[in-house]
């Protein structure tokens, strides 16, 4: 509930621009609620169990009467510049149908978390410039390839053409299927420097969350099977092996996730996780390529102009693992 009091009480100190709060709560026990209410005002859309960040998203966006959409988790907290920001870069370019923020490391602030995305060719993303120290490499305002869901805008139109966030996702990963969904439909992301936010990292299930890890690499191979053209697609498994063995190098050196999964316990505990997670992207295979067959009418890039977004926008193969 603290977390919430921060990240609404920044909301509260926003200048520049008029905005709505909308809440939504996914059956917490800890007053959240009331807090929201009673405290800062909020419209609240009250669910009675966690139904996932994707389909609270869309509870979310459905109920927005703005021409923007701005989502914010509720473990951050933003500058007060922060959504007139967005919003300026937005509105400004009607070719923008996202716009990215320059996240920061709560803790330390002095670190990159994200300023905007990067992906893997096997499917996995991360945010650019993560765990850099901030010397200013990120302080000019440049298309990326789309923001990071916890704290960024997208243009209502946008979303009314192509839809909202998958809720097969669930969590983690969706914010990249709705990015480049939108790409191939030929919306663009604009990152802004300008637009400064702090997140707690990894404070909804935990950083040793095997079923972070679980959900992270199924859903990075839903999000192959259902947008990537099928030049990548066929050379998943070898750029997956790739990532696998950088990993692996990683964890001898106790650095990457592995330093949250201490042990041979530990180890074992990712190995697992890792399986569950393809077995169950598998399972989901049939339903992804269905509506693989959907996304036609939207399509504005070629099949050859997606890899080449998606390979010059392309994570190195030692930040990923």
């Amino acid at each position: 509930m603290e977390l919430l009091r921060a990240c609404l009480g920044s909301l509260a100190r926003q200048t520049g621009v008029t905005f709505e709060t909308i809440v939504v709560d996914n059956g917490s026990t800890d007053g959240s609620v009331d807090l929201a209410e009673r405290e800062f005002a909020a419209r609240v859309i009250r669910n009675r169990e966690n139904r996932g960040f994707c389909a609270a998203n869309n509870q979310g966006i459905a109920a927005a009467r703005g021409e923007f959409i701005a989502l914010l988790n509720n473990d951050t907290e933003a500058e007060p510049g922060w959504l007139a920001a967005l919003h300026r870069a937005c509105a400004e370019r009607p070719e923008i149908g996202m716009a990215a923020s320059k996240v920061l490391v709560w803790e330390d602030p002095r670190r990159i978390d994200k300023a905007g995305h990067l992906i893997f060719p096997d499917g996995q993303n991360r945010g650019r410039g993560t765990g850099a120290f901030d010397t200013g490499q990120f302080d000019r305002e440049e298309e990326v390839l789309w923001p990071d869901g916890c704290a960024a805008m997208y243009r209502k139109a946008m979303l009314d053409q192509i839809g909202g966030f998958d809720e097969d996702f669930f969590a983690y990963g969706d914010d990249a299927e709705l990015g480049l969904r939108a790409r191939i439909a030929g919306w663009r992301c604009l990152y802004t420097p300008a637009a400064v936010v702090r997140h707690h990292r990894g404070s909804t299930l935990g950083k040793d969350s095997a079923l972070r890890l679980e959900l992270i690499e199924r859903n990075r191979l839903l999000l192959v099977f259902k947008l990537f053209p099928w030049s990548l697609l066929a050379l998943n498994p070898f750029y997956f092996l790739a990532r696998v063995g950088a990993g692996l190098l990683a964890a001898r050196r106790g650095a990457g996730d592995t330093a949250h999964f201490p042990g041979m316990r530990g180890l074992w505990a990712m190995a697992r996780a890792f399986l569950r997670g393809n077995l169950g992207a598998l399972r989901m295979a049939p339903r992804m390529l269905r509506k693989r067959s959907q996304i036609g009418p939207l399509r504005k890039l070629s099949p050859a102009e997606v890899r080449r977004l998606i390979l010059a926008h392309r994570l190195s193969l030692r930040d990923t693992a």
